[in-house]
């Protein structure tokens, strides 16, 4: 990986895009990006944390998409970005978005992938595609709604405008917001309390929320039902059960 930094502290991976000097997503990048995700996969892996240098990524290199024009392609990147952003939010751990500097268009929609946004006090997010005269392609028409309500989600796709950090916190864009010299320290100290934790239990979260989403509620509790069975089955649920009733604090293992 020549622009994705990727590296493993105690059961933490921090995955760094370093694509001087905004970190624009090319294909390279994203590959990169995507290559890194699959690494965080292992099991030894129990928490995620994904950043960039000075910028988290300040969308889509525009020149690739006249490239794209005098080539009749009419998505420039966008599905691949989509295929990476679904990836990670399919991680079966908790992952942290650390964002400085400028998440907008598709660095924004690959922070949404996240389970949490963590952003620099003086960092800005949005999705300016608009201004191009074209929208999101990755899921920032889709998980902003999601994430901040469908009129709010509305009005920063339709305008393009570029959010600041406690604005976004207060749209809940951002989950935290701490001064830049902090952001990546918190983000992994935070992960590291996560890596702690129940993994498979986050994950049967994930996966209970994420795919009942928007479904009536006799389906949605068929996913919840089901993901409950499947964690109930796992080693720490036992070990969780057992500290309880024993009055203990529960060692998680992650499996």
């Amino acid at each position: 990986m020549d622009l994705v930094e990727y590296e493993v502290v105690g059961a933490v991976a921090r995955i760094t895009l370093n694509r001087p000097p905004v970190n624009a997503l090319n294909g390279e990048l994203i590959a990169d990006i995507d290559e890194a995700i699959g690494m965080a996969e292992d099991d030894a892996v129990r928490a995620v944390v994904i950043t960039g240098h000075k910028h988290f990524a300040a969308g889509a290199d525009i020149k690739r998409f006249v490239d794209s024009f005098e080539s009749d392609a009419n998505e420039p990147q966008a599905s691949g970005l989509a295929a990476v952003v679904r990836r990670l939010e399919n991680l079966e751990k908790p992952t942290i978005a650390a964002i400085p500097g400028y998440a907008l268009g598709g660095g924004l929609e690959l922070a949404m992938g996240a389970d949490f946004r963590y952003m620099a006090d003086d960092a800005k997010v949005g999705q300016p595609e608009i201004l191009l005269g074209i929208i999101p392609g990755a899921g920032g028409t889709q998980r902003l709604q999601r994430l901040i309500g469908y009129q709010a989600a509305k009005h920063l796709n339709m305008s393009g405008r570029h959010v600041p950090a406690d604005e976004a916190l207060a749209l809940g864009i951002a989950d935290k917001v701490v001064p830049a010299g902090d952001l990546v320290a918190t983000a992994m100290a935070d992960a590291a309390e996560w890596a702690s934790g129940p993994t498979k239990g986050y994950a049967a979260v994930k996966r209970a929320m994420g795919e009942g989403f928007g479904r009536p509620i006799d389906a949605a509790m068929e996913v919840e039902r089901d993901a409950f069975s499947w964690v109930f089955g796992t080693d720490d649920a036992k070990t969780g059960i057992l500290a309880f009733v024993n009055k203990e604090k529960p060692d998680f293992t992650g499996r």
